[in-house]
């Protein structure tokens, strides 16, 4: 029987993914979208509004740091060692699986509060082949192969840039290095005129920066050690789906995780979001066809979330605002990958894009 402290974690990611759910679905952002409208039609708002969410959750972030608060060598996003061809992999991997289905699992999550049948398939799936990367059939191949291919940070140095570049200059540049790239990403936000007339997105921006911090927080100051230790950790929706998945059918314990918490949070947020503005409606598949394209898209990003370290918001936010060595290239990863699910759903197959791309090539050669 465990006691109510060890359920403090968990109580306190349900208050925090509810909230980002009710202030996501309230603002209609999707970081998906985001990606999909600065490719296709040169529109950055929503993209900024994630940089927005990001230099805030920096700030933040790294205020902690300096404060003592959190310690990022206990985080799972800054070790001495970084598998780079498992985050490329894996990256690209989520980014395709996100063109596949429209979203990515924090949108599923979103989507299946307003009551779309679809995104519960899809939840399902990512949390099943998640689970199996992290811990089931598919984690030897993730350990054994994928994740010997890393590189080791110099004097084990924790993989974040601010640790990296006060190691190489021989002095601590860490608040520097956070008010610059943090207050840079906000004034790069709110410098487009359209998006400060949006009070919608900026509150969203705002509400998931501090919420990647608030999470910080919670897991470092809820958790009972002589109960139930737990790794200082915040918002991410990949493993977190998988652990909700398991702890519904074989361990009810593990409700009191914190991720776990957050997963139930964000559909009880969209769905009040969604039932205030009288949106709650049943949705399902069109035909076999979407089906099809949505169970092989979950599945991709359930595999490649895990190789990744995190989602859209798990890197993106999450292992941003520790100013990670794996974020940048986590990030830019699923926006080639979501480029490429863009070009696949578009051209219709993988043979068709490669054959355009190679009639082009010739084209240009004849010329």
């Amino acid at each position: 029987m465990q006691s109510l402290s060890a359920w403090l974690p968990g109580l306190g990611g349900f208050a925090i993914g509810a909230v980002a759910g009710f202030a996501v679905r309230h603002a209609r952002l999707c970081s998906f979208g985001a990606i999909e409208d600065a490719l296709m039609g040169r529109d950055s708002r929503r993209l900024r509004i994630f940089g927005l969410a990001l230099g805030i959750a920096i700030l933040g972030t790294q205020s902690l740091i300096i404060s003592g608060i959190l310690r990022p060598a206990l985080t799972s996003f800054v070790l001495p060692e970084v598998p780079l061809a498992a985050i490329l992999l894996g990256s690209i991997m989520f980014g395709i699986g996100m063109a596949m289905v429209g979203t990515c699992g924090f949108g599923s999550l979103v989507r299946l509060g307003t009551g779309d049948l679809r995104s519960l398939i899809v939840v399902l799936i990512l949390g099943a082949t998640a689970y199996a990367t992290l811990r089931g059939v598919l984690a030897p191949f993730r350990i054994d192969m994928l994740e010997r291919i890393s590189i080791t940070m110099p004097d084990r140095t924790s993989s974040d840039m601010a640790s990296l570049t006060s190691h190489a200059l021989g002095l601590d540049v860490r608040a520097i290095l956070a008010i610059a790239v943090g207050t840079g990403l906000c004034l790069l936000a709110l410098g487009d005129a359209r998006l400060r007339r949006a009070p919608r997105l900026l509150s969203a921006g705002i509400v998931l920066g501090v919420l990647v911090v608030a999470g910080w927080i919670v897991t470092g100051s809820l958790g009972d050690d002589f109960d139930t230790p737990i790794r200082p950790q915040s918002l991410t929706f990949v493993s977190t789906i998988g652990k909700a998945l398991y702890a519904g059918v074989l361990n009810v314990s593990s409700f009191a995780d914190f991720g776990v918490g957050s997963v139930f949070g964000v559909v009880a947020g969209s769905c009040l979001a969604a039932w205030r503005s009288a949106e709650l409606r049943w949705e399902a598949f069109d035909d076999d066809h979407e089906m099809r394209r949505y169970l092989i898209g979950a599945a991709l990003m359930g595999v490649g979330g895990i190789l990744a370290g995190g989602c859209t918001i798990g890197q993106g936010l999450t292992a941003g605002s520790m100013l990670a060595l794996s974020w940048p290239f986590a990030v830019g990863g699923m926006v080639l990958g979501a480029r490429l699910g863009i070009a696949l759903l578009i051209d219709g197959s993988v043979s068709e894009i490669v054959q355009r791309g190679w009639n082009s090539l010739r084209s240009k050669n004849d010329l």
